[in-house]
């Protein structure tokens, strides 16, 4: 696969949603680089995908290769370096994607610490004592809904207030954060109270200010139920990038072997028609 890559598909709609979404990354490399990308929608089939994704080195094509990775994901991987980097996505989604079902490892892997989502420190004087003990006792389908609004109003929306490596220590001492951030809080607490969380970055229509978004998927019975603690979007609009323990996982731009300063980012993400959120509601990421 080169540095450029489009599906070409119709333009039916019949009655479908549709979401159009891209963003474009432009950065500098130091030097030669390893680098993975997660902009790419996530398979959504059955639902029809027209995308494009190209990347360039100094205005040069960069050959890269998909991986497939966890509840869908595609990844993009390349090499290069030294030079300015661009990186350009769009997509348009006509349909939903089928429900993703709760799979056996996902019982274990995703009631696991992890890097940024350090679900076993929430027993130490992090929370209020006894604190995830009351979560535990409610039944998990009311459980989900307590909890994230307990995220919600624990946490300040700020952003910038929080830098890439921090994780749940950092963000419940200043008690505020961006997406990313109430996202790992919230399925760290989920985790510590045995329920299956994981993060999922997502193009999020209707996102003020627009942005990659972050936001959770908690296991309940055999369904993925999506929540957003930061309420910033309808949850009906948002397309799967990656899926993964935390953001570690799930990171728009990783890279190794050199230096890489980013120095500009656009996000877009629209819908065919208006969403309302409905916060009671449950819904799942499709």
């Amino acid at each position: 696969m080169t540095g450029e890559r489009a599906d070409v598909g119709g333009e039916r709609h019949d009655g479908a949603l549709v979401r159009r979404v891209g963003s474009r990354l432009q950065a500098e490399l130091s030097g030669e680089s390893g680098l993975v990308l997660a902009v790419a929608v996530a398979d959504p089939s059955p639902a029809e995908l027209v995308e494009s994704l190209r990347v360039t080195l100094d205005g040069h094509p960069v050959a890269v290769t998909e991986v497939a990775g966890p509840g869908g994901t595609r990844w993009h991987t390349a090499q290069a370096g030294p030079g300015s980097l661009e990186i350009d996505y769009r997509a348009t989604v006509t349909g939903r994607a089928a429900p993703r079902r709760v799979e056996p490892v996902d019982r274990i892997v995703h009631v696991r610490p992890s890097r940024y989502a350090q679900a076993d420190l929430l027993y130490s004087d992090l929370l209020p004592a006894g604190l995830v003990d009351e979560f535990m006792a409610i039944p998990p389908r009311e459980r989900v809904r307590v909890v994230r609004d307990w995220v919600r109003e624990t946490l300040d929306y700020r952003p910038g207030s929080t830098g890439p490596t921090d994780g749940i220590v950092e963000t419940l001492e200043q008690a505020k954060g961006v997406c990313r951030d109430f996202a790992h809080l919230l399925a760290a607490i989920l985790r510590a109270t045995d329920l299956p969380a994981r993060t999922v970055s997502v193009y999020a229509p209707q996102l003020v200010p627009m942005d990659f978004h972050a936001v959770v998927e908690v296991a309940i019975d055999d369904e993925w139920l999506l929540l957003d603690a930061t309420g910033l979007a309808p949850r009906s609009g948002m397309l799967r990038i990656a899926t993964g323990r935390d953001s570690a996982d799930t990171a728009f731009l990783a890279n190794d072997g050199s230096w890489l300063t980013l120095t500009g980012i656009r996000v877009e993400a629209e819908t065919s028609e208006p969403l309302e959120e409905d916060p009671a509601a449950e819904v799942a990421l499709r």
